[in-house]
C-alpha cells in the first residue's frame, strides 16, 4: 500500500507544531522527583482551569469573544484565585467569574478546597500514553457524573483534548544515554475506602545530560510485575 504523503501546508504546520512543543518541553528542566511532582501539579491545574472555562461557556451560552451568539445580559468578569489541596501539594487555579454571580461550577464547587483523589487519578490517566479521544471523553464523564448536561461534557472535552494531545504527541529524541523508571504514590478513594495508587514515570537522560519525562502510566501499586 503506498504511503500517504503530507502536503506542503501539512508539513509546515506539523513542523511548527513540533517546534512549539519542543520549546514548551525544553522549559520543564526535570531534575528530580520534586520537579516531576511539580509537573503533575501543572497538569492538574491545566485540566481544572480548562474545565472551568468550558463550564463558563456553557453557563453563558457563548464562547469567549463570540459575541454574535450572546443571548444574555450576563458576561465574564475576570478570574479569582483559588488554592486546592491535592496529593501533589497545593495547586493555585484561576476560577472564572460572571458579573451576575450566577456561575456555579461543578468540577470544583464554590466552597470546595480539596480535590478528590479519583479526579486526580483520571486527570493523570488522560495524560498517560495511548488514550483515545473516546477514552478522554469517558474520563470527563466519570469526573462529572450525571450532574451536568451532555453539552457541558462536550465543551469540556473539546477544551481538554488539545491540551492532552499536545503532551501525548510531543516529539522525543531518537537516542537517550540512560532510561530508567520511577514511581510516585498518592491516595485515592475507591469503593468507599482509601487506597494507594502508583504513577510510573519513564525518565530519559538525553545526550546533553538533561532529564526528560518520556511517559507515565497509572497502576494499582508499585510492583516489578506491572
Amino acid at each position: 500500500m503506498p504511503k500517504y504523503k503530507l502536503s506542503a501546508e501539512e508539513r509546515a504546520a506539523k513542523k511548527e507544531r513540533k517546534e512549539q512543543i519542543q520549546k514548551l518541553m525544553s522549559n520543564l528542566d526535570i531534575k528530580d522527583m520534586r520537579d516531576i511532582n511539580s509537573l503533575f501539579k501543572e497538569m492538574v491545574e491545566s485540566i481544572l482551569e480548562n474545565s472551568l472555562d468550558a463550564e463558563m461557556d456553557e453557563e453563558l451560552g457563548y464562547s469567549k469573544y463570540d459575541y454574535h451568539n450572546k443571548e444574555t445580559d450576563n458576561s465574564r468578569n475576570g478570574h479569582s484565585k483559588k488554592t486546592m489541596k491535592t496529593s501533589f501539594g497545593d495547586v493555585e487555579i484561576n476560577v472564572p467569574r460572571d458579573r451576575n454571580d450566577e456561575f456555579k461550577p461543578q468540577i470544583i464547587k464554590k466552597q470546595q478546597t480539596t480535590l478528590k483523589g479519583d479526579i486526580e487519578e483520571k486527570i493523570l490517566s488522560m495524560y498517560a500514553k495511548g488514550m483515545t479521544m473516546n477514552d478522554i471523553s469517558d474520563h470527563i464523564m466519570e469526573i462529572y457524573g450525571l450532574e451536568v448536561s451532555d453539552s457541558t461534557i462536550s465543551r469540556v472535552t473539546d477544551k481538554i483534548i488539545p491540551v492532552v494531545r499536545e503532551w501525548q504527541e510531543r516529539p522525543l529524541d531518537s537516542i537517550y544515554a540512560v532510561v530508567f523508571m520511577d514511581a510516585i504514590h498518592y491516595n485515592v478513594r475507591c469503593d468507599g475506602r482509601i487506597v494507594k495508587k502508583a504513577v510510573y514515570i519513564a525518565i530519559g537522560i538525553n545526550m546533553d545530560g538533561k532529564k526528560e519525562v518520556l511517559g507515565m502510566y497509572v497502576g494499582e501499586n508499585e510492583s516489578t510485575k506491572y
